[in-house]
Order: structure tokens, then sequence, then C-alpha cells
């Protein structure tokens, strides 16, 4: 296959995932141009599910199969067909990275890594100077990311349980799973400006947005979504979980605009977890 069509369908896929933000985002359509979503692919036969629910299973591993042109429909690739886990979709991706507002030099945690896909377009987003710590708990999975991830020196690959990090200060966190009740260490270990973006939920759910400001924690939520869902402590008990399926059920979500850590009490809450809360107030 000829790398200049491959490459050219690369950017074509690049500029069609960031497209629907509205707005210009050079260096995370440079990411997706530059990061080879073949290199993070098992081993195959690929298996495809198309939107919406269709599932190929390819006689030949063409990498050209994985660049779709639009971001709908647009495809995905089962990593791990027992756990129900897939690469993830890449215009979703590019939303939740655009609200996550990486810069060069940040250092950066990815929890739920995958196959390490979206960690080298983290990688590609805080450059040579920043750092990417990437959690994955699945250990094939985790290796796969640990060979992947060998062209970007400074990400790191970390077997582990989500719920045990960060260990220090970081400046942005990465979801890719459901999270039903997150720690507050996510959030109290950020740095001052620094920003979490994870799926809240039980496995549907919205993407939640926290920056940390000097008067406590900004919070909205970005955009519906599904995702697998967590499993132990961030899954939270089955009394938390039906409680925040209901909240979602309520509605309101464009309410939201603080997140509150215990002890702090709101007045007004859309959520509250026994060690967080969402609030309409204002952060502070």
């Amino acid at each position: 296959m000829s790398g200049n069509r491959l490459d050219a369908a690369r950017r074509g896929y690049a500029r069609a995932m960031v497209a629907p933000l509205g707005v210009p985002a050079p260096a995370l359509e440079a990411a997706f141009a530059t990061v080879p979503r073949e290199a993070f692919m098992p081993p195959g036969p690929w298996i495809l599910l198309h939107s919406p629910g269709g599932r190929e299973v390819l006689a030949h591993n063409d990498p050209m199969a994985l660049y779709p042109q639009a971001a709908e429909p647009e495809l995905l690739v089962v990593l791990d067909a027992a756990r129900g886990i897939n690469n993830g979709s890449p215009s979703l991706h590019a939303l939740m990275l655009h609200a996550l507002a990486v810069r060069p030099g940040d250092r950066v945690l990815h929890l739920g890594a995958g196959t390490g896909y979206y960690s080298a377009i983290l990688a590609e987003l805080v450059g040579p100077a920043g750092q990417v710590t990437a959690v994955e708990f699945v250990d094939h999975l985790a290796e796969q990311a640990r060979r992947n991830l060998a062209p970007w020196p400074w990400a790191t690959l970390v077997q582990g349980d989500a719920a045990d990090f960060p260990a220090g200060e970081v400046d942005r966190i990465y979801v890719n799973f459901a999270v039903a009740d997150p720690p507050p260490s996510w959030f109290t270990r950020l740095r001052a400006g620094g920003t979490a973006v994870l799926p809240l939920g039980t496995g549907g759910g919205a993407v939640l947005r926290v920056e940390r400001l000097a008067a406590g924690f900004a919070a909205r939520f970005v955009t519906p979504c599904g995702f697998i869902g967590a499993a132990g402590r961030l899954a939270g008990d089955a009394a938390h979980r039906a409680r925040l399926d209901a909240a979602f059920a309520r509605g309101g979500t464009e309410a939201v605009r603080s997140l509150h850590l215990a002890p702090s009490r709101p007045a007004e809450a859309w959520f509250r977890a026994d060690n967080w809360a969402l609030s309409p107030a204002a952060p502070g």
C-alpha cells in the first residue's frame, strides 16, 4: 500500500474527527493525523463495529478501513470481545480531548489506556517536555500498550487499578471508562488550572469536565456518552448506582456548574455522593 495514500487517508480522518468541534483545533488534528491507528490494533482478524450496530470481520487487516472520512457513521475496533472493550469512538474522544485542554509540557494521567492509542495522541499533545502516565488494568492490553507506546518515551504504561492514581500532582486526568463514584484524589491532586475529563455513570451517562480553580472546582457536562462501566471501588455500591441512574433520568445536567468535595455540602445539588456532590451553585 502506498504510504502517501495512507497518510492522506489519515489526514482526512483527522479533519473529520475534529470538524464537529466547530472551532479550529490544529494541535489535536495534527495528533490524530500523526498517530497510526493501525499500530494499536490487535493481531486480527480485526472486528469492526459500525454505527449503528453493524459488525464486520475483515478478511485482511487493511489499515485504510480504520480511517473513516466522516465523523458519523464511524467505526470501532474490538480489542477484547469477552470484556466488551473496543478502541473507542474517535470523534467522541476528539470532543473529550478538546475539553481536556492539554498544553505542551503538561503532566497527564490517562486511566483506561487500552492498547495505548489515545495515550499516544496525548503524548503528541504534551510533546517531549511533557509526561503521560497511562494506566491499564487488563494485563494483555497493558502489555500491548507498553509495546505500542515505545515511540513516545515520555509516555509510560503502568498496569494497575485506576482508583490508586494519581500518586502525585498532575495537570490533566483523562478517563476512558464510565465511573460511578470517582475518588476525591482525582480532583484534589489536580494542579491549579488543571482539568479532569471522565465519563460519569454506570455505563450510560455523560462526560464530565472538572477544572480546579483558586476557589473550588468548576464542573460541567460535555456530552452524553456510553462507555464500559468500572468495576470495584469506582463503581460504587448498588444503592449509589441506582441513585446516579435516577439523577440522569431526571435530567438537569445542563445546570451543573460545580463539584464539591466532603466536607463541603452545597445547599442545592444535582447529585450527592458520600464524598462529593455536583451542584448548580457557583464554584467555591
